[in-house]
């Protein structure tokens, strides 16, 4: 994807976004980070097996991988985009995608936070 259309597409999810956490509770439990229970997309549990199909390859930390797959699935309940939830969770998380939905999440701020538990779970190969 292009750097510029990239930069919209992040752009226009950011405003979604915002319009969407002044309504809703979910945006804001996420804000909060209440993930404790998690279980990934569509109510399956998330699994050491889906932490290697996404191209992970370092250390397996249950609670990192679930914070992370909840910014995606919270991403995709937002937009609704039937493949938002897998390009954002593509390549252990190091897409332009899972960028976008930080911005869409209201996250940017804690972005290197993130990029520290992204580079534990794929080994530091961003």
């Amino acid at each position: 994807m292009p750097p510029l259309v990239a930069r919209s597409w992040a752009c226009s999810l950011a405003c979604v976004a915002l319009l969407g956490c002044l309504v809703s509770a979910p945006c804001s439990a996420m804000v909060l980070g209440h993930y404790a229970g998690h279980v990934g997309h569509l109510g399956h549990p998330l699994s050491k097996r889906s932490f290697f199909d996404i191209q992970c390859k370092g250390v397996y930390d249950k609670s990192i991988f679930a914070r992370l797959d909840r910014i995606c699935e919270d991403c995709y309940n937002l937009f609704r985009e039937p493949q938002l939830h897998s390009l954002c969770r593509s390549d252990c998380y190091s897409t332009v995608y899972f960028k976008g939905c930080l911005e869409a999440l209201l996250l940017k701020e804690e972005e290197a936070k993130f990029d520290l538990m992204i580079e534990s779970l794929s080994g530091g190969l961003q």
